[in-house]
């Protein structure tokens, strides 16, 4: 059997036989206690870690490090396009918090302390969340879309991923992808993060804004930076396991210098239950690798 076959058999295993259930699955009565719980734990280890820091100018450097590009209003299977529109407000909103934000060597990138709680006095309204696979309307919802933009312009930099969470579940199926999947970062206030270290000699600014389709941003610094990043997808099928689907890829950071690869980051492996249909004529049009675990018994590998 393949290295590949193998890698994804314990990623099936950890899938059918998970080592715990949460505890607000178990018993959802005491979800609101303990996300409180956890809001207060979150703000009192932010409040001592003295490496999270950050400052604004509105005046920006001249060396471009990375850039990026994210469409605003894609075709998310049958949800809602109103809960897109509402999206792009909170992304308006959080943007205003973003753009300028400077991150000297060595201190730390932290999503949620730079943009704050999403409120409505604040100016956030409802728009499209996921939860537990599902899409429900509620406050700040889209603000995904930011950190998936976030982590991936920030891959192409000279930072160091201290937090990050990919996303557990494959809901909608591709429309006009141009990133792998599982690229991105998905957050939950306040526990749930996008944090970064600059990890260069020098700051790094970040410049963000919103044109009327697309969510744009720059990393900026003082001087060039002779490392560049790119960013790599390997293996990447669906895996099929009865009526079930599966989607699996690893991503991968080169660093070079002139062209030169200097160094290669396993940045993540993804392995996530597809949600929507997957159909014979959606895999073949995309021309998407499938692999068929249908018979394989998985007792024989534990």
């Amino acid at each position: 059997m393949s290295k590949l076959v193998n890698q994804i058999v314990s990623k099936l295993i950890a899938f059918e036989n998970p080592k715990r259930v949460p505890l607000s699955k178990r018993y959802p009565f005491f979800k609101k206690p303990i996300l409180l719980v956890r809001f207060g734990i979150r703000h009192l280890q932010n409040f001592f870690d003295f490496k999270i820091r950050f400052t604004i100018s509105d005046e920006f450097f001249d060396a471009r490090v990375a850039r990026h590009q994210s469409v605003l209003r894609r075709r998310l299977g049958d949800s809602d396009p109103r809960l897109q529109e509402q999206k792009i407000t909170n992304l308006r909103k959080a943007v205003e918090r973003l753009n300028g934000v400077i991150i000297q060597p060595g201190d730390v990138f932290s999503l949620w302390d730079i943009i704050g709680k999403p409120t409505y006095k604040n100016g956030y309204v409802d728009g499209m969340l996921l939860s537990n696979g599902k899409v429900v309307e509620g406050l700040g919802g889209g603000l995904c879309q930011l950190s998936n933009f976030l982590y991936w312009i920030f891959l192409h930099s000279p930072v160091e991923t201290v937090e990050r969470y990919h996303h557990s579940m494959d809901v909608f199926p591709d429309s006009g992808r141009t990133l792998p999947f599982g690229g991105g970062a998905t957050i939950l206030y306040n526990f749930v993060d996008l944090k970064l270290r600059n990890v260069s000699n020098q700051p790094l600014q970040l410049k963000i804004w919103l044109t009327e389709n697309h969510l744009k941003g720059q990393i900026v610094s003082p001087n060039s930076i002779a490392t560049k990043y790119h960013v790599v997808e390997k293996n990447h099928c669906f895996v099929k396991r009865g009526e079930k689907y599966f989607r699996y890829n690893e991503i991968f950071r080169e660093a070079k210098i002139e062209g030169k690869v200097l160094d290669i980051e396993k940045v993540t492996t993804n392995f996530a239950p597809v949600l929507y249909e997957v159909t014979s004529e959606y895999l073949e049009s995309n021309n998407f690798r499938v692999i068929d675990l249908t018979g394989l018994n998985l007792q024989n590998f534990s």
